[in-house]
């Protein structure tokens, strides 16, 4: 995984396996990779895949069953949108408010290239 330098790695860590739930490749109640084969995987030391999996574990996306590992909690996609949401309205929307001001970007042409791209990506 290329990691980008204006986030911290467990945060991009964490939005990987939430990305993984969101897309249904890893399900409820199931077993989510251990820290170490994470943190293999990711090529990066298991204390930041541990740290990660504390953050989810509090935004109650993945739970410890201890001696057994970590599973998908049963209410991880609704846990997953709101955090996302939160972290998007957050951190992501003011940037995209202030492009939209500065290149004066119309709210109609907005909503038509929002169409077209949801149209393209989802087949709605």
């Amino acid at each position: 995984m290329e990691f980008r330098d204006n986030k911290a790695i467990y945060l991009q860590i964490a939005d990987y396996v939430c990305e993984h739930i969101l897309l249904g490749k890893w399900k409820a109640e199931e077993k989510v990779p251990s820290v170490r084969e994470l943190a293999v995987e990711m090529e990066v030391n298991p204390n930041t895949v541990m740290r990660t999996y504390e953050l989810l574990q509090n935004k109650n996306i993945i739970n410890n069953k201890r001696g057994i590992g970590f599973f998908v909690d049963e209410s991880a996609i609704e846990n997953v949108k709101g955090y996302r949401k939160v972290q998007f309205i957050d951190d992501e929307l003011p940037v995209v408010f202030r492009n939209i001001y500065l290149l004066n970007i119309g709210f109609d042409e907005l909503k038509a290239k929002y169409e077209t791209f949801v149209k393209e990506n989802f087949n709605v």
